[in-house]
Order: C-alpha cells, then structure tokens, then sequence
C-alpha cells in the first residue's frame, strides 16, 4: 500500500471513528451534549484534527440525518409486502415506522427536531426523498383503487407523515421506558381512519 492510500485510510478511519463516538455520546447523553470539544477529548485528538472531517456540530447532526432517512427507508421496506392489499400496505408501513422510532430514538429526534420534513428540505436530501416517494407511492395506489380523482396526494402525504410523527412524539419519545415497542392502539386506529379517508 503507497504513502497516499494509507493516509487515505487513516483519514478514514478517524472518520469513523468521531462518528461512533458522536452516536455514543448523543446515545448517553442526548444531542445538547454533544461538542466538538468532546468528541475531540473523547478520541485524544485536538479540536482542528475534528474540525478537518465536521465543519461544526451541525454538520455531525446532518451526517446522523442522512443515516437515519437510510435506516427508516429500510426499516418501513421491511414491514411492506408487495404482494398486500393498498390498506395493508399504508399499515405496515406505520408500523415500520414506529418501530424504527422505537429502535432509534436519538437518531429520530434529530432527524425530526423541528417536526416533519418542509417540500423545499425534502428536495435538498435524497435519503428524503426516497422515504416520502415510498409513502406517496401507496398513497398513489390507495388513490387509485378508491377512484376519488379530487384527492390531493401531497396533502394526504403531509396528513400521513403528520399523523406517523405526532403519535411518535406524544406516545413513544415521552415514554420513560421503551421495554414496550410495539405500535400503539393509538397508531393502529389513527392509520385505520387515515386508510378510511381514502378508500370509503
């Protein structure tokens, strides 16, 4: 290995290594906690060797965002079946979504700090992206099969990722316990007047 690849992997590696420690941090002690000063004392580098990979403390936040759009995309893909109905589909995707709340707390906190993704923030990120095109893909197919051509799919975009965000918020974030992590009543009935709304 040359001079070049190697420090290439060492820089790298730091990377990696100011993110575990980040995630570990926020983990322990939630996002406030978080500083460049101690991810740096944490590490035993100095502050500018931090400051070379993150620009500041917002910059870590928006890597922790990217991951955690990747990790719910995935988290709701794995709770859909392709081969359900439109109404089972809406509904596993929620429970995908509850469930990736409940496993990641303080990346769902910073990924929604200021509630629910604006049109213009979801332009600017892929990772998003690709999350609101899934949710308006079955909005679409519920659309369709319901045959109400007047629905607005990005308000009812806007009603589904209110309604997944706001139940989260109020019945799992506050919870002081998280052994109990499976979706709520409160979700299961929310979704089943969300999915009427449409289809009847």
């Amino acid at each position: 290995m040359g001079l070049t690849e190697r420090k290439l992997r060492q820089q790298q590696e730091l990377k990696e290594q100011i993110i575990i420690c980040s995630r570990e941090i926020v983990e322990k002690e939630g996002w406030a906690s978080l500083s460049i000063r101690k991810i740096a004392d944490a590490i035993e580098y100095s502050v500018p060797v931090i400051y070379k990979h993150f620009e500041n403390k917002e910059a870590i936040a928006a890597y922790f965002v990217q991951e955690g759009f990747i990790q719910l995309l995935d988290s709701i893909n794995q709770e859909i079946d392709p081969q359900e109905n439109i109404a089972t589909k809406i509904k596993q995707l929620s429970v995908g979504y509850w469930l990736f709340a409940a496993k990641y707390p303080k990346h769902y906190e910073i990924m929604f700090g200021l509630g629910i993704p604006t049109c213009e923030k979801t332009n600017e990120s892929e990772e998003i992206k690709r999350v609101s095109n899934l949710m308006l893909s079955l909005i679409d197919e519920a659309i369709k099969a319901s045959g109400k051509k007047e629905l607005d799919r990005y308000l009812k975009l806007k009603t589904l990722w209110s309604i997944l965000h706001g139940i989260v918020a109020m019945d799992l974030l506050a919870l002081s316990s998280k052994e109990n992590i499976c979706p709520s009543a409160v979700l299961a009935d929310a979704i089943d007047g969300y999915i009427k709304s449409i289809l009847i």
